[in-house]
């Protein structure tokens, strides 16, 4: 979990998420970005899959979070985290409020380390008379988690139907990344890139 929260959202969510990969048999290192340690850094360098999580500020990411993406140019350029899995969460005090740009960013950052990127996995909630606020998904994304949170709200007031969504991408990270990794005991061909 590799996450940025201005104001204490993120957090529930990032601790959200990590319950969910827990759940799933993963052991989980929660790093927030505004204070790395070089034991961070190599915590991240041996993890297997990375979620990460940043507020959705002024229609992207968070500047903290822009500030530790810059910092991997080193890494990008040696392929350090290449064939690692990753996924993404994002909050914001409007329903939508650009979180989708968030998401892409986010994405965008992962394939630049040619990382493999999971999607939430789940269909929109919310979405017709019978539904409810209270749905996974609530607010119907599909490359990562989306959630919303009054600003003028504390961090334990994150809705329940986001905390469980983000729990659900979690989960399903922890899922892929074990699948990946059987893969790649059983088919020591796909650990490698293919001779030309």
């Amino acid at each position: 979990m590799v996450y940025h929260s201005g104001f204490g959202h993120t957090a529930t969510l990032a601790d959200a998420v990590a319950e969910g990969a827990r759940e799933a048999g993963a052991a989980v290192d929660l790093i927030a970005v505004a204070s790395m340690s070089d034991d961070d850094w190599d915590r991240l360098d041996s993890a297997d899959a990375m979620i990460f999580g940043s507020p959705t500020y002024m229609g992207n990411v968070a500047a903290a979070f822009q500030s530790f993406a810059e910092q991997t140019g080193r890494r990008c350029v040696e392929g350090t985290w290449q064939d690692k899995v990753a996924a993404g969460f994002t909050n914001s005090g409007g329903k939508s409020g650009d979180k989708l740009n968030t998401l892409i960013s986010l994405a965008v950052f992962a394939a630049q380390h040619h990382m493999h990127w999971v999607s939430l996995g789940l269909g929109p909630g919310w979405n017709h008379s019978m539904a409810s606020e209270n749905d996974l998904n609530r607010l119907g994304f599909f490359l990562g988690a989306g959630a919303a949170t009054d600003v003028d709200l504390d961090a334990a007031s994150v809705h329940p139907a986001d905390v469980q969504t983000c729990r659900h991408l979690g989960r399903r990270v922890a899922l892929v990344t074990r699948q990946l990794n059987i893969g790649r005991t059983l088919t020591p061909a796909a650990s490698a890139p293919a001779a030309s």
